[in-house]
């Protein structure tokens, strides 16, 4: 693909990446998007790692970006520490020409160098399974409620890294801080999209 680079994000692509992610992600689970307010935060955030995270550029524009974080898996005393991502977002122009991909694998790699043995998401059930991603349940993981649902999804970094984990999966805690007022307010910075109510959201 011409000229597309996946590299480290720099402060000078903040507001762009932000951008890229409000469009990836609007009005598709539901009304609007908190993702770019997400990323604004888990910038922030002790459990963000950035020298995991990627951005995809594409002739001088940012056109994807997955971004890592710490999370566990507790059963009791015992937590075992793995990878989570989100967002990974591609801009709805450049979608379906294997960007997403590219930003998994470059990143699963590095993740493998640094020793970094498994991840566990919440994602599109049609998409990551085609990337070797299955659902929890098969790993004896729930989520911290105790639940499984093919959104649910984990994939082993180094083969069989699961088979001696089970429990409660726990994601960092930047992910409850997307108050509504609070997104309404950070996405002023944006130009303006309407929300719609289309069918297929989640809510």
């Amino acid at each position: 693909m011409a000229h597309l680079m996946i590299r480290a994000e720099t402060k000078e692509d903040y507001y762009f990446s932000e951008y890229m992610a409000k469009r990836a992600f609007w009005n598709l689970h539901r009304p609007g998007c908190d993702e770019h307010y997400l990323l604004h935060l888990l910038r922030d955030s002790e459990d963000y790692i950035e020298a995991l995270s990627r951005v995809a550029e594409l002739n001088g524009k940012i056109v994807g970006g997955i971004y890592y974080s710490k999370a566990s898996v507790r059963d009791g005393d015992t937590s075992v520490s793995v990878l989570s991502f989100g967002p990974l977002c591609v801009d709805p122009e450049y979608q379906n020409i294997g960007i997403g991909s590219m930003l998994l694998k470059t990143t699963i790699s590095a993740a493998r160098e640094m020793g970094y043995k498994g991840i566990i998401i919440f994602g599109e059930p049609g998409y990551y399974p085609k990337h070797g991603f299955k659902t929890c349940d098969l790993f004896g993981i729930t989520t911290k409620e105790g639940k499984n649902f093919d959104a649910f999804m984990g994939y082993e970094i180094v083969p069989n890294a699961f088979s001696e984990i089970s429990g409660k999966y726990y994601e960092s805690e930047v992910f409850e801080q997307l108050h509504a007022d609070k997104v309404e307010a950070y996405d002023k910075k944006f130009p303006y999209m309407e929300k719609l109510k289309l069918p297929g959201q989640w809510s």
